[in-house]
């Protein structure tokens, strides 16, 4: 039987950010995340204005084969009521050539652990901002008992996780 590939989450260094830029999702799925570039920019934006980002690689024993932005509290973007004390995963990438193994369950797995250490501060809740019409996200955010509450923000639905 074949050994799975352990899944971390590690810190975007001068040795891997390139490797970490350059993964994307597939044409179709562009419209629902922004680049892994883009995202680190928006990542040092934040920390210079007083936010928590944490940025991560997701790596596969050593492989990148993600990205994701976690931040607390604030996102610099326009926020759901849920979002005071709380943090959020404001962005979520497998590259497209890693998809459909399981890493993203994987990743999140280890991103709630992360999360649940409380890096920044307390929380209740955990909240991630998705377009409606990627089901295959929402489908994830459920299965680890992720319910939208309703709000709308920048176009995008709120699912919400007390943790």
């Amino acid at each position: 039987m074949e050994r799975k590939p352990a899944l971390s989450l590690r810190k975007i260094t001068l040795d891997n950010r390139r490797a970490i830029f350059n993964l994307e999702v597939s044409e179709d799925q562009r419209r629902f995340v922004a680049s892994n570039l883009s995202s680190v920019a928006s990542c040092y934006v934040l920390a210079t204005n007083g936010g928590h980002p944490f940025p991560f690689a997701i790596y596969a024993d050593e492989l990148p084969v993600g990205f994701v932005m976690i931040t607390y509290r604030i996102t610099g973007y326009e926020l759901p009521a849920i979002a005071e004390g709380s943090y959020c995963i404001l962005r979520l990438m497998i590259d497209k050539q890693y998809q459909y193994r399981g890493y993203g369950r994987e990743a999140m797995k280890e991103i709630l652990a992360f999360i649940r250490t409380f890096p920044a501060g307390p929380a209740e809740y955990c909240w991630i901002p998705y377009k409606s019409e990627n089901a295959p996200a929402a489908k994830l955010y459920e299965s680890f008992g992720f319910r939208d509450n309703g709000e709308i923000c920048e176009n995008e639905q709120t699912t919400v996780l007390r943790l």
